[in-house]
């Protein structure tokens, strides 16, 4: 990969970072709210009805989920911003074969080759290879 390549992939990490960073301060936000934050209407947001609770305990869990994929893709853009660093960027970390471009372009975060990915994904019961 070309130096302006390699520079071009960094810039689009640390900004992909950034939005990432500000989604996941977002979810935090959302699933675990400040204690004595200023309410308006009831004094408490406690839901009354059964149905209410059965909601929001659903829309947490859906929100905790998306959270957990965030930081987790957060973490897989940290790492790669520390191979390009140590100069090892763009190879896969199973095979050391290099990743083509097009894989990059598509998932610049990526650590393996699309081969190697959808193996250690298939041992792991996953199905979309994104590693």
């Amino acid at each position: 990969m070309t130096k302006t390549k390699l520079r071009s992939v960094r810039e689009q990490l640390r900004s992909l970072a950034k939005r990432l960073g500000a989604d996941v301060t977002h979810l935090e936000d959302e699933v675990f709210p400040e204690v004595g934050r200023a309410t308006t209407g009831n004094l408490s947001k406690v839901p009354l009805h059964p149905a209410d609770l059965a909601t929001d305990h659903s829309e947490q869990e859906k929100t905790m989920g998306l959270l957990e994929r965030e930081q987790q893709t957060l973490h897989e853009i940290t790492a790669a911003l520390l191979r390009i660093e140590q100069g090892i960027f763009g190879r896969c970390e199973e095979c050391g074969e290099e990743i083509p471009e097009a894989r990059l372009e598509a998932v610049p975060y990526a650590r393996h080759c699309i081969d190697c990915a959808r193996k250690i994904e298939a041992e792991a019961g996953y199905g979309a290879a994104t590693r």
